[in-house]
Order: C-alpha cells, then sequence, then structure tokens
C-alpha cells in the first residue's frame, strides 16, 4: 500500500479519540502528518506528553487502510481534499479553534475571495422570504461576493437558485458525504452551482444526513463567511444556531425584520430584539453596515463638517488611537460606560467620520 500526503490527511481524521485540536497537537509536536503513523507509539508518546495507551487505541493501521478507499472514490469523482495547512483552505474558517482538519470541496471557484456572506433561514419559507431572498441577491449583483448556505428546503435554496440565476458564485456546505445529496431534489440546482461555486463538507463519501450532523455544518457555513444574514427563522432551529455561531466567531449576524404575529419571524425578531444582529431591511442596509458599497460622500469631507466632540466622544477616540481596533464591548468596559451609550457615541463619531466600523463589530480611528 502506497501512502500519499491525502491518505495520511484522511486517516489523521479517522484516528479514534483524536479530534482538530488534539490532532493539531500531535502534528506541532512530532513535526509532520506522516509522522503520526510511522513513528512508534513509544517515541510519539515521549515527544507528545500523550500516553502510550492512548495512543494504542487510535487505530493507525485500521485508518489508513479505510483512507485507501476513500482516496480512489475521491479520485473517481474529481473531489478535491483541503487540508488546514493548504493555502486553499478557507483563511475565515481557520481562525475557528473547531475548524476541520480537512475539507472535501467539488466545486469551481476561490474560497477565499474578499467578500463571503451567509444566508440562512427556515425551511418553511414564505412568500415574503423568498422576495426578501430576490432582493438582496439581485443588490449582491457585481459586489464580488461569495455567498454560502446549506442546500437545504426553503430560504437556502431559495439563495443557492437564485445566484445561479444571477451568476454569482455560491457554495453549498453540506452535512452529509458528497457520495449523495439531501434533500435530492436539489440535485439540479447542485450541478449547476458547480460551474460558478459547489459542494463543500467535512464528511466522508457514506455518511448519511443525519440530525446530529447539521450544527456541525452549520459551524463551517458561520466560520467560512465575514457575516451572515437570517432570513426568517422560528424561535429555535438551525439558522438560530448559525446566528449564535457567528457570534461566538466575532462575526457579524443581520436579520430581516417581520411580522410580530408570524411564526417563521419569531427568531429574526428575537435576535434583533437581544441585540444579537443587526437590523436589516434589504440588501442595501447590508451592503451600508459592511461598507461595500461606494461612499456617495468621503468621510475625510464629513468629518471637516464637525469641529468638535463631547468629552465621551474624544476619550473614545484616545482609546482608539492609542489601542488600535476595538469592539464597543472592550471600549464600555475601558471607558465604564454602558454598552448602549458607547454605540450611540460610536455612531456619532462614524457620521462624522472618525471612526470605521470593521467586519467583527470593531471600531478603528480614521487618521
Amino acid at each position: 500500500m502506497k501512502n500519499t500526503e491525502f491518505n495520511y490527511q484522511i486517516a489523521l481524521t479517522l484516528l479514534k479519540g483524536v479530534g482538530p485540536v488534539k490532532a493539531r497537537h500531535l502534528i506541532a509536536k512530532i513535526g509532520s502528518i506522516e509522522s503520526v503513523f510511522k513513528l512508534s507509539i513509544q517515541t510519539i508518546a515521549r515527544k507528545t506528553q500523550m500516553t502510550p495507551a492512548f495512543l494504542k487505541q487510535m487505530g493507525r493501521e485500521e485508518a489508513l487502510e479505510s483512507a485507501e478507499k476513500y482516496v480512489a472514490y475521491f479520485e473517481r469523482n474529481y473531489v478535491r481534499g483541503i487540508f488546514y495547512t493548504n493555502p486553499a483552505y478557507p483563511k475565515r474558517l481557520k481562525e475557528c479553534q473547531d475548524a476541520p482538519l480537512l475539507l472535501y470541496y467539488k466545486g469551481n471557484t476561490d474560497l477565499n475571495p474578499e467578500r463571503v456572506v451567509a444566508i440562512v433561514g427556515t425551511r418553511h419559507a414564505t412568500e415574503y422570504g423568498k422576495s426578501v431572498c430576490e432582493e438582496i441577491i439581485k443588490g449582491f449583483i457585481g459586489k464580488n461576493i461569495l455567498v454560502i448556505s446549506g442546500m437545504a428546503y426553503g430560504i437556502d435554496i431559495c439563495v443557492h437558485q437564485l445566484c445561479v440565476k444571477h451568476n454569482i458564485p455560491t457554495i453549498g456546505v453540506l452535512g452529509h458525504g458528497l457520495d449523495r445529496l439531501y434533500p435530492n431534489e436539489h440535485r439540479s440546482t447542485a450541478n449547476k452551482m458547480l460551474e460558478n461555486g459547489g459542494l463543500l463538507t467535512e464528511f466522508l463519501p457514506g455518511t448519511k444526513p443525519d440530525r446530529e450532523n447539521f450544527p456541525m455544518r452549520n459551524r463551517i457555513v458561520a466560520g467560512m463567511s465575514d457575516a451572515t444574514i437570517v432570513i426568517e427563522s422560528k424561535e429555535s432551529g438551525g439558522s438560530l444556531i448559525t446566528a449564535e455561531l457567528d457570534n461566538d466567531y466575532a462575526r457579524d449576524v443581520f436579520a430581516i425584520p417581520g411580522n410580530v404575529g408570524q411564526i417563521y419571524s419569531k427568531g429574526c425578531n428575537l435576535l434583533i430584539a437581544k441585540q444579537k444582529a443587526h437590523l436589516i431591511t434589504g440588501s442595501s442596509d447590508f451592503l451600508e453596515w459592511m461598507q461595500w458599497k461606494e461612499e456617495k460622500v468621503p468621510k475625510t469631507i464629513q468629518r471637516a463638517l464637525f469641529t468638535s466632540f463631547t468629552d465621551e466622544e474624544q476619550y473614545l477616540l484616545k482609546l482608539l488611537k492609542e489601542n488600535g481596533d476595538q469592539s464597543v464591548d472592550i471600549l464600555a468596559l475601558k471607558t465604564k460606560t454602558p454598552v448602549s451609550r458607547t454605540s450611540v457615541h460610536l455612531f456619532n463619531l462614524e457620521l462624522a467620520g472618525a471612526v470605521k466600523l470593521l467586519p467583527g463589530k470593531k471600531y478603528k480611528i480614521i487618521d
């Protein structure tokens, strides 16, 4: 059996008791992925401080045997493996501690463009939700944005179909292996996505779309993106899980408000009410927030219109100048001011062209 780098990468994900964090630790201590499988148990134990008993139960030989079968499948089906050390690995996802070691990708687009947005929502999209999707996707035309979603019923597939229609690159992140597609009704759209986008998963062929896989899928959707837009959601479900992950990853979350009596608007309204998402009504609001559209008036000109700031605003500017980019929470802590009040001051400074809101909810002073 001849093992390639790809064989070792797949085998690493198959070791028993070894997740992404422990696997990275192994490689860092030993020096290479190949050494994980070739060095003696005693040598690895000495270098990593892991017990020989644990290392023996990892099942290195069995993992390599299984990996060989998967490599053959990927070669036959033009599937690309992207290890976390590969420059092609999504750089935003790599920042997340729980990022997968290895991704399997079939498609034709760059996973590291300048702008990436996730759009998620209910599986029971209403006409209102679909019309919002249409407006947002049309607003992305010509903006060089990659759109991520989960290939599910409802909002997800609506987003993918609209991206295909308007020639916007889109990636579907799957909760199963690439040897199947769930739901199968979306296969036609998935095939079209391969021309300007593709399908991505961390799961090996043979993995079924089991319920526990989808929260794992959601962390990839959130981790790959600069921001997430939630369009229609119940009070619980996958969309809110993705939004929570975005908050954990310090990414921006946006939500479309809806009728307070509509069950599929409750989740979005809740995110907005709890200040876990910015309220937007369409693509223009979103692009404005992300500063992804041309400014009609340069901020330096706007700033010139303001000759003075309050003492609190001056102090915020001083903190930003001395400490670099800071989040509103950190600034509120340093100024011993409520977050709501700090946000008002920062908003005023932003309007004056003195500060700039960056992805990740951090503020930067404009010199």
